[in-house]
């Protein structure tokens, strides 16, 4: 029997302990049968957590291109495999058909090749969610040029950073980009960037906007005269199962951006098989994840997963409160979306609209829904289910990181009972382990720890971009023989996970750990609050103490402040327990996010702790205005 596609809660637990007891069997029969191959692998795994290196089917040959589009032509040439919908509603959606694609990246692969770029060199990708981005990453797969994505909102500096670390030769940009109402000039940001990268010898640049922009003399080139005058075939470069793919950068704590690199074979192998289990994905289906293609979460679930499994994904370039709040809702109705994945700080954006918008549309072509990014309070999960999926679509609450290339803990559509703020079980292949404070494994049920992973999967990161060493400080040195998370997790009575947040946010108050996570879901439950972060700042008495910023709704902006705080302590002493209590409770308009959505604890740990002399690059924030506001207004 195949084990690629999992139906219900038996067959889980069968095909998991399969492949824990025998992990190169259980990989080995899934690439075998679902993938093409140039070459076949002598060996499936060999691994060693000290060095720390992990290699997967080493010595077989492929192109992730021809599994993501070639091996479709026959059978799938006229199925749409991207659906581009546009930031403004009354611009028409574009589908682009497998053939199409096919014909696409071809000619932008040879555009590349016809700039000099070769096997291993790497191009910088700075675009808008448009077609040219998906296109252009499957380009650079299909000459074997390692593709690396900044998200087209970083700032000038993040960017020229993230190309000066990996040593790109090519940019590719746009003349601009939409975000609902505004434009953004990422041309600019391009020239500003490029004043401090002498490597860049050519810049590609995708018409959107139609703005007037500076080109470069010999160096900046408009993309679409090329594209027409390119040749429509392009023979996939053969790449080794362990040739970098790609380099995506996630930040650092010490504030230097960690280029991750993620292989061939194991990470197609790995996001491909998760795609299909986790969102129960079927042939007809159509697939929106709300990503953007400048995190992993894109990468992973938007170009590579569903287009291996010959899927219709959904690209869209807009936000979700343009030109209404309803614009998430417009979408699933028009597409018939079938499985939908967006992150936590959506639901919660939407969820305090309220459900007049989502009202007007007919969301009944919803069969799962999906979260990432950061764990979902209970509060957004119960309005997610039952608003959006009417109690009918199963919710995938994913656990996985750019490091891990693929989702990790998360319940599988249809087969996993949910429970609310819980990422349940870990997914086929994975074994999780629990550490404590000593480096012992915590074994049984109701207990928590730091959660590590004992065993390699196959998209595991293989490296930092050239700082190997880094790679093994952060992830393998914090527990013999393991990668560590850096994530806590509790386990439950029958074995399910939750993630408790990040264990540099768990504050240790008067001796007691206290993970900012579950004190953070009780505030927002209280019916005045949208958002809270807490952190830890100095106390002479309890080592640490807890600070609350929390950001109101609009029912609890003419409520009397004092009392808000009062209540709000009280929430958390009935749910936690008095010594969890805030110390202090400043309310905001907002709060630091990354354009991922995750809340910036760093910028507010300083605030909190009067350390605000050196705040890092506050540029690349989606909201940085609001860093001034919470300075001026801090106890």
């Amino acid at each position: 029997m195949s084990n690629y596609h999992i139906k219900h809660l038996e067959e889980y637990y069968q095909v998991y302990r399969k492949s824990v007891n025998n992990p190169e069997v259980f990989w080995e029969e899934i690439a075998e049968e679902h993938f093409m191959w140039r070459k076949k692998w002598d060996n499936v795994l060999s691994w060693d957590f000290n060095t720390p290196e992990v290699k997967w089917f080493e010595g077989a040959q492929l192109n992730i291109t021809e599994n993501c589009i070639d091996r479709h032509l026959y059978t799938r040439g006229d199925k749409t495999a991207i659906i581009f919908e546009p930031n403004n509603p009354d611009e028409e959606a574009q589908h682009i058909t497998y053939k199409k694609l096919h014909d696409k990246v071809c000619r932008f692969a040879n555009v590349l090749k016809n700039q000099g770029i070769r096997k291993g060199d790497r191009v910088c990708i700075y675009l808008p969610m448009i077609p040219e981005l998906a296109v252009s990453v499957l380009a650079c797969a299909r000459i074997g040029a390692i593709h690396s994505v900044v998200f087209a909102g970083f700032s000038s500096t993040a960017l020229a950073t993230r190309i000066n670390d990996s040593n790109c030769k090519l940019v590719i940009t746009s003349d601009g980009s939409y975000r609902g109402a505004k434009t953004i000039d990422l041309k600019g940001i391009v020239d500003e960037a490029l004043e401090n990268c002498d490597g860049v010898k050519s810049v590609l640049v995708a018409k959107r906007i139609h703005s007037d922009i500076q080109m470069r003399k010999g160096r900046d080139l408009w993309l679409q005269p090329l594209l027409d005058i390119a040749d429509n075939s392009c023979e996939p470069e053969i790449m080794n199962a362990e040739d970098p793919l790609f380099i995506l950068y996630t930040s650092g704590s010490t504030g230097k951006p960690k280029g991750m690199v993620h292989s061939t074979a194991g990470y197609m192998v790995y996001t491909a098989y998760t795609f299909k289990n986790v969102f129960q994905y079927r042939e007809k289906d159509v697939y929106w994840c709300t990503a953007d293609i400048g995190w992993i979460t894109g990468h992973s679930y938007i170009v590579y997963g569903p287009l291996c499994n010959g899927a219709t994904t959904v690209m869209f370039e807009g936000v979700p409160n343009y030109p209404d709040y309803g614009r998430f809702w417009e979408i699933i109705e028009k597409h018939k979306v079938n499985q939908f994945y967006t992150a936590p700080t959506a639901i919660r954006a939407l969820a305090k609209e309220g459900v007049a918008h989502l009202e007007k549309h007919d969301l009944s072509s919803l069969k799962v829904l999906g979260t990432v990014g950061e764990p979902i309070n209970e509060e957004a999960w119960h309005w997610y289910d039952d608003n959006v999926g009417k109690k009918k679509a199963p919710i995938v609450d994913t656990w996985w990181q750019t490091e891990t290339g693929g989702i990790m803990i998360t319940p599988i559509a249809f087969a996993t009972p949910t429970k609310p703020t819980y990422a349940t079980l870990p997914f086929i292949g994975i074994q999780p382990a629990l550490m404590d404070e000593s480096g012992q494994e915590i074994k049984g049920n109701q207990v928590d720890g730091r959660l590590c992973i004992k065993f390699p999967w196959p998209s595991i990161a293989r490296t930092i971009w050239g700082n190997h060493q880094r790679y093994k400080d952060t992830y393998f040195s914090a527990y013999d023989n393991k990668y560590f998370t850096g994530d806590g997790a509790l386990r439950d009575e029958v074995g399910y996970y939750r993630i408790t947040g990040r264990v540099d946010d768990v504050i240790i108050v008067s001796g007691h750990n206290l993970g900012t996570a579950p004190i953070e879901d009780a505030i927002n439950e209280h019916p005045a609050v949208a958002e809270s972060a807490i952190v830890g700042f100095p106390h002479e008495i309890k080592g640490s103490a807890l600070y609350g910023y929390v950001t109101l709704k609009d029912i609890g902006e003419s409520r009397n402040q004092d009392n808000l705080r009062k209540e709000i302590n009280q929430i958390i002493t009935e749910q936690i327990g008095p010594i969890a209590k805030l110390d202090k409770i400043q309310f905001t308009n907002g709060l630091p996010k990354t354009r991922s959505g995750k809340i910036m604890r760093r910028i507010l740990r300083k605030i909190a702790g009067k350390d605000t002399s050196n705040l890092g690059d506050t540029s690349t924030l989606l909201n940085p205005e609001c860093v001034q506001d919470i300075m001026d207004n801090a106890f």
